[in-house]
């Protein structure tokens, strides 16, 4: 806060979260310390640059005005967000029931002879606001909804044990029918036919094969 013999004046610095393509604004209230009416004005060294509104009035005796600063959206952000731009705000005291409309450029002459208070007022740019990280669509469901996930485990866990016992019983079954074809090979190979001890053995060959493949997948599983 700054304080003159006519308006306190809060902030004197203009702090703007710089953004790009994006309208920012800042306040200042003025404060009348006095019975009087106290006119004011407000100017730029960049005028393109920002908006004031009000740019000049009337604040009344023992009352506030706040004068809102807009800097229009910005296509380039400055180097190391410094800026040079700045303010000035002039006060000055106007007669009783002085109103907006009268407040003339000529009421804040110096070389008039009038008693004019002076805030030189900077702009500072602060970094934007940081925004938190969203959450992952994924997370966000597994958070959600942790009952859904225990249940399909549950279900995937049950027709493994299903899959699991039925396999085992096709091997089984698999090495009674091996068993059953070794004991005719033997039998074929004692009564002297070749021929069809040949056809058993390949036979064999193919479901010792087999039993393997199903072993095998079980193992995996």
């Amino acid at each position: 806060m700054s304080t003159g013999e006519l308006l306190n004046v809060e902030p004197v610095e203009l702090k703007f979260p710089f953004e790009l393509k994006k309208q920012i604004s800042c306040s200042i209230q003025l404060s009348n310390k006095t019975e009087n009416h106290v006119a004011f004005k407000v100017k730029t060294t960049n005028p393109k640059k920002y908006c004031v509104r009000p740019n000049s009035g009337v604040v009344l005796p023992r009352s506030t005005c706040d004068v809102t600063v807009t800097m229009q959206a910005q296509k380039e952000a400055p180097v190391d967000l410094q800026c040079k731009d700045k303010f000035l705000l002039q006060s000055v005291v106007a007669g009783p029931g002085a109103t907006t409309k009268d407040v003339t450029p000529e009421m804040f002459s110096k070389e008039a002879g009038h008693a004019v208070e002076e805030w030189k007022l900077r702009v500072i740019y602060l970094p934007p606001p940081q925004r938190p990280s969203p959450v992952p669509e994924e997370e966000a469901e597994e958070g959600s909804s942790p009952k859904a996930t225990i249940s399909d485990n549950g279900n995937s866990s049950s027709e493994m044990k299903s899959l699991i016992s039925k396999l085992t019983d096709e091997k089984d079954a698999a090495i009674k029918q091996s068993n059953r074809i070794r004991q005719e090979m033997e039998l074929l190979r004692r009564g002297g036919n070749k021929t069809q001890a040949d056809r058993f053995s390949f036979i064999f060959v193919i479901v010792v094969g087999l039993i393997g493949l199903l072993l095998g997948y079980i193992i995996k599983k």
